[in-house]
């Protein structure tokens, strides 16, 4: 505790140190209450080696009295290494070396340990850098406002250290001083009136000083006032003469302030169309007015002045405000270059004529037409005016045979000479190796090879390749060396768009024919590419369709169109289309499978895709569909002439289909037996329905009675209400199905005696063709076996004009499945 209470002084000591303590800038010496910090110099040159010691008086750090302390150092914040000794008077002295110090600024720091912890208890600050670079390009301006004379320079090389910069000047008559001092780090300054002497030499300079040297710039030596800002005359009138010339008279007052000076002044003059401006020097400023040439007519100008000293030393002052003025008109000059056309029409000839715009120096003014007539001007007698446009351009017709028009251009001034236009006709042969490759962005050269006959000139025309048909009356241009091979096109041109070209060669007599070209003066991807249609698809391939990408937006020569088609397990396949075709059929796809299809435009200048079409493989190809739907008619047909032959044939109907009388159709089958008595068997199980194959009857054994079942039947039953069973012939048995029906032979009855007729009591036997029995006993035997209740009374009584079957049952058994009833056989 004690030792923490003594160290809190000591903190408090070192704070303030830090606070309050002196920088090592101005002083090589550092004094703290502590511990002091010194350095052989405060300043050295970049990358040299520095020196440093760090004192430390035990005696007058509180908490430090006893022990020896442990020094140490830090450059900014990296530790170095000293070496430490006792010093004179119980002070421990560590000292330090720094071989190399290579930043502008840094803070070397000594530090003890207190307490287990570094204590920074004294600091000293040391700048590295270079001698400061030589100022460049000293230049002065005199203001004639207030006189001061402003200078401007280029600084020298950065030092790296704090710099002073001042303007010396100097005369003959006085030494040296300070003129100015820049503000802010500027490299300028004013040097005021009063250190001036004007029309008298004197020198200026820049110095530039940091701690370690100076540097001078080279001295300018002059007279304030041939470094003087004049202000500019007033351009004060313009007018043209003398009249029908081009020359023109200017006048103007120079500035107030610039009246005692002799000064020398230039005019500047350019026409609203021209770039650049042309210049007239050497005016002398007190004359006040110039007359100056060679103006073109009817043309605007903008003229502006400006002015300086005589001795040809100093500034020019600004520009005048500039004033305007057109030249007085003149007729146009010269002859226009014409090209053009012509088609027979109704025993007439329409012709088609273009024509340049003249040159602004044969224009002499505002154009304000064109006239066309069929004959050239002479005393007395105005030719006929076929035309009278303001365009470059005219259709007109004239008489078939004419061979020649006049053409001329008039202004307010008056009318040009007429310019002779012959109608050749055209013939020969076109030029070879027509070809055209861009020039830039916006022009063409175009190359032919030389023609077999040289021609006098050579017409090239072009067109920009549109859907909608469009015209440029001025895409035309004269060429008039006939030994020219090559020439550039650059009015019209626009890049991305196609242009046709045609070149005719002009012979004296005749125009040759066109040779044409198109090209591009510069390609692109195109704007969109084209859209897919499905012609057809099958089940391995799909053809496809599509419109070519309008020729505007095609930005270039078509190379190729790509087709991509992909399934959805992203299997993709490619394949490329020559451009002149607009169809295309992909192979190999699978049947009823989903596709993506898009295709892709290239040019020279890139590529664009379209929009993806989705398709679906079928399951069969159309002939196979076809082929199936073929054979499903031919199919049908013959069932129908199956079936139409089976209802005309009867033998064939009844082969396939036997005509078997529905019993319940039958009078057998609306037959009531006199008495209904439930037949008993016990023991029996009741068979499932069965088919019917046979149906014996079989003579009863002789002295066997019939058994009684259940009461005595009366004796006399009812009779039927028709005949519905006839014997025809012995042991044959017939019944009729319905009425009007013809009879059908449902048993035979086969036996009785050759002692005589005798009453036979038939007894039914069905044989099953089904492997289960229909009786419990399948045995011929008696009647009695039989589950017949009519047959069972038939047998009894012995006739055979009594029922023989229970027919409705019967009638049951043929509709569950019987085949046929036959072999009625006697017992």
């Amino acid at each position: 505790m004690a030792r923490r209470g003594a160290g809190t002084p000591l903190l408090l000591r070192l704070s303030l140190l830090l606070l309050l303590g002196p920088s090592g800038t101005q002083q090589s010496r550092a004094e703290l209450d502590c511990a002091s910090v010194a350095v052989d110099t405060p300043v050295v040159p970049m990358g040299s080696a520095i020196t440093a010691s760090c004192t430390i008086h035990r005696e007058r750090c509180r908490g430090l009295e006893d022990g020896q302390p442990h020094i140490s150092w830090l450059l900014d914040s990296e530790p170095m290494a000293g070496r430490q000794r006792r010093g004179v008077g119980g002070t421990e002295v560590s000292e330090l070396s720094v071989p190399q110090l290579n930043r502008p600024q840094a803070k070397l720091w000594c530090c003890v340990e207190w307490n287990g912890t570094k204590q920074r208890v004294g600091m000293a600050e040391i700048r590295a850098g270079y001698p400061p670079g030589k100022p460049s390009n000293l230049s002065c301006l005199l203001d004639l406002g207030d006189y001061g004379l402003t200078c401007r320079w280029q600084q020298g090389a950065d030092g790296h250290l704090p710099t002073n910069v001042m303007l010396k000047c100097a005369t003959s008559r006085s030494p040296a001083v300070t003129g100015c001092t820049p503000q802010n780090g500027r490299s300028q300054c004013t040097v005021p009136r009063r250190l001036l002497q004007l029309y008298r030499p004197m020198e200026l300079w820049v110095t530039a000083t940091n701690a370690l040297g100076t540097a001078e710039s080279e001295r300018l030596r002059i007279d304030p006032m041939d470094v003087a800002k004049l202000d500019p005359p007033t351009l004060q009138s313009i007018h043209s003469v003398p009249p029908q010339t081009d020359c023109i008279t200017l006048t103007w007052a120079m500035a107030p302030r610039n009246a005692h000076m002799e000064l020398c002044c230039e005019l500047r003059y350019r026409a609203a169309e021209d770039p650049s401006w042309d210049v007239v020097t050497g005016i002398p400023g007190h004359a006040g007015t110039v007359q100056h040439c060679k103006f073109l007519f009817g043309m605007l100008y903008h003229f502006q002045m400006r002015c300086r000293r005589d001795s040809a030393r100093g500034y020019w002052s600004e520009w005048s405000v500039g004033r305007n003025y057109t030249t007085h008109e003149k007729a146009p000059e010269g002859k226009l270059d014409a090209w053009w056309s012509t088609q027979p029409a109704a025993g007439r000839m329409e012709v088609q004529l273009r024509w340049k715009a003249p040159r602004r120096q044969e224009a002499n003014g505002h154009v304000l037409g064109y006239r066309v007539t069929l004959g050239s001007r002479r005393r007395g007698k105005e030719p006929q005016t076929v035309c009278n446009t303001t365009d470059t351009q005219c259709h007109f017709t004239v008489p078939e045979r004419t061979g020649r028009v006049y053409l001329s251009a008039y202004n307010a001034a008056g009318e040009s000479s007429a310019t002779e236009v012959v109608l050749l006709e055209r013939k020969g042969e076109p030029l070879a190796g027509l070809r055209a490759v861009p020039g830039g962005e916006r022009s063409l050269w175009v190359r032919w090879e030389a023609a077999p006959v040289p021609p006098v000139a050579y017409v090239l025309e072009w067109q920009q390749v549109s859907s909608e048909p469009r015209h440029c009356s001025a895409c035309w241009q004269l060429e008039l060396n006939g030994t020219t091979t090559a020439t550039l096109i650059q009015d019209s041109i626009e890049p991305f768009q196609q242009y046709n070209i045609s070149v005719y060669p002009l012979y004296k007599d005749a125009v040759g024919t066109p040779a044409h070209v198109a090209a591009y003066s510069k390609q692109k991807a195109p704007s969109h590419a084209p859209k897919l249609h499905l012609k057809s698809i099958g089940k391995s391939q799909a053809e496809l369709s599509w419109e070519p990408v309008a020729v505007e937006l095609q930005n270039g020569f078509i190379t190729h169109y790509t087709v991509f088609w992909a399934n959805s397990t992203a299997e993709v396949s490619s394949a490329v289309v020559n451009s002149s075709l607009s169809s295309f059929t992909i192979q190999g796809l699978k049947p009823s499978t989903l596709y993506k299809v898009h295709i892709m435009a290239s040019t020279a200048g890139g590529s664009t895709n379209g929009t993806s079409l989705t398709l679906v493989t079928t399951v069969l190809d159309d002939i196979e569909i076809q082929f199936l739907f073929l054979t499903l008619v031919l199919v049908f047909v013959l069932l129908i002439i199956l079936l139409i032959c089976f209802q005309k044939n009867g033998r064939v109907k009844q082969q396939f289909w036997p005509s078997v009388p529905d019993p319940a159709n039958s009078s057998l089958g609306t037959w009531v037996p006199a008495e209904q008595e439930p037949l008993q068997a016990p023991g029996v199980k009741e068979p499932g329905l069965a088919t019917i194959s046979t149906v014996t009857v079989l003579d009863k054994a002789a002295g066997k009675q019939a058994p009684t079942w259940g009461k005595e039947p009366p004796a006399e039953p009812p009779a039927p209400p028709q005949p519905y069973m006839q014997q025809h012939g012995p042991g044959m048995l017939q019944a009729k199905v319905g009425p009007g029906a013809e009879p059908v032979q449902y048993v035979q009855v086969v036996g009785g005696s050759s002692r005589g007729p005798q009453r036979v009591a038939p007894c039914l036997y069905l044989r099953s063709s089904s492997t289960q029995p229909l009786l419990s006993d399948p045995s011929p035997e008696s009647y009695e076996n039989l589950w017949f209740r009519g047959a069972a009374q038939s047998c009894a009584r012995g006739s055979l004009e009594e029922p023989l079957l229970d027919f409705p049952l019967l009638r049951g058994l043929l509709v569950s499945g019987a085949e046929e009833l036959h072999d009625f056989q006697p017992c």
